[in-house]
């Protein structure tokens, strides 16, 4: 469990019969805080664990024995739908994940790995603008509408000092950021 909540995957592969945690609570888990797709993979074959699976939050439910063509072409099907359908990113219960870094949108907590960052809140709030606007390219103005709520009447470099704050404080290397 701590591994899935350490890094980002295109797809976690889940037993049902696991020591101590069962699957289905461990899928729980998975799912307080990632989107990820989840192939539950398991020798249980009746249609009350296929079905309480599936509800749970798995994405696809497999018995053993299995065909290998059959469990790779789920595989690939998984990973193309999530890889296709997101650009990296995952919101779940209004919190957003990419590559170690998240954001909870609630309790406005910023986490890079395991390390809590203090941000301002303007610092946050363009953070949040540029994280639910990620792969596309916006504008001073559109941040700036966006974030402070209000029409944009001239050009200041404000909004590029907020975002040089913000590399700052989440990026390992601010010359040569991630994130942002």
């Amino acid at each position: 469990m701590n591994l899935a909540s350490q890094s980002d995957y295109l797809l976690i592969i889940l037993d049902v019969m696991l020591p101590g945690m069962d699957g289905f609570q461990v899928l729980e888990k998975i799912r307080e805080m990632s989107a990820v797709p989840v192939l539950m993979l398991t020798a249980k074959t009746a249609s009350t664990d296929k079905v309480n699976g599936l509800r749970s939050g798995a994405d696809d439910y497999l018995t053993k024995p299995f065909d290998v063509d059959e469990f790779t072409a789920r595989v690939l099907s998984l990973i193309r739908r999530y890889t296709t359908l997101n650009t990296g990113s995952i919101e779940v219960l209004h919190r957003i994940y990419f590559q170690g870094l998240m954001i909870d949108m609630d309790s406005r907590l910023v986490t890079v790995g395991e390390e809590q960052i203090e941000l301002h809140a303007k610092e946050f709030n363009i953070l949040c603008c540029l994280a639910k606007n990620q792969g596309k390219i916006l504008t001073k103005q559109q941040i700036y509408e966006e974030v402070w709520q209000v029409q944009y009447a001239y050009d200041d470099n404000n909004i590029m000092g907020y975002i040089s704050k913000l590399r700052k404080s989440i990026e390992p290397d601010p010359n040569n950021p991630t994130y942002i």
